[in-house]
């Protein structure tokens, strides 16, 4: 009896236990806002949202709705719709420094070494979480709205290229720099046929110059015949 029940148990506590999502999810922000018709004014909700797996992936999204509910749900969906991968180091940070305008916000983010830490604060931070970052540090300029941030934060880290961008650069720098090595060492010989020409060209130029001079010769005057003398009449 004791073995059926324990069975039961086991098999319940498998039912009861959920999925581990992927993906996490952040409610970054959620804002009441206005719009103002000729009716009067309409409020409605905006909602922020972040998404992300720890492992290279983020998302963000935005959207509004009539009730908190629902404008977080539409957030849910389209920050999954916005996912893109993030480029990780062996480090778990960024590749190369970067910094990045968007309206008054500037955001740069540096890599660091390992055993650094998260250095980095309001939105930027949870993106970073998100994205899988464990060692970075970051600086905040400008402005300290949330949404703003958050969206410079993602545009910086879609800005990074990927390794296979340096690889193909770095082989056409050696396929240029192997072609114009085989075009020096080729010797530049120039061909016989042109240099015969060219004395067969010489020689014509000289034999018409003495026909010029024979042309230019005056024929000898011819000398004028004798006048006859008229007879006078007796």
């Amino acid at each position: 009896m004791m073995s059926m029940r324990s069975e039961k148990d086991n098999k319940r506590d498998v039912r009861r236990e959920k999925p581990k999502k992927e993906f996490e999810e952040l409610l970054l922000e959620v804002r009441r806002v206005t719009r103002v018709t000729t009716g009067g004014r309409r409020l409605s909700f905006r909602a922020t949202i972040l998404v992300g797996n720890k492992k290279g992936k983020i998302g963000l999204g935005i959207s509004k709705g009539n009730d908190v509910a629902s404008a977080v749900q539409k957030a849910s969906h389209e920050a999954y719709k916005n996912l893109f991968e993030v480029p990780l180091t062996k480090n778990d940070t960024v590749p190369y420094p970067i910094a990045l305008k968007y309206k008054a916000c500037v955001v740069k983010l540096l890599p660091a070494s390992e055993g650094t830490g998260l250095k980095a604060g309001s939105s930027i931070r949870s993106v970073l979480e998100l994205a899988g970052y464990s060692n970075i540090l970051s600086k905040m300029v400008g402005s300290n709205n949330k949404l703003n941030n958050a969206l410079a934060t993602i545009r910086a880290l879609s800005a990074y290229k990927h390794a296979d961008y340096f690889s193909s650069l770095k082989v056409a720098k050696v396929e240029e720099e192997s072609s114009t090595k085989e075009e020096k060492s080729e010797p530049t010989v120039e061909s016989a046929p042109k240099a015969t020409a060219s004395k067969k060209g010489e020689v014509a130029e000289a034999g018409e110059a003495p026909a010029k001079k024979a042309a230019i010769k005056k024929a000898p005057a011819k000398k004028a015949a004798p006048k006859k003398t008229e007879k006078k009449e007796d």
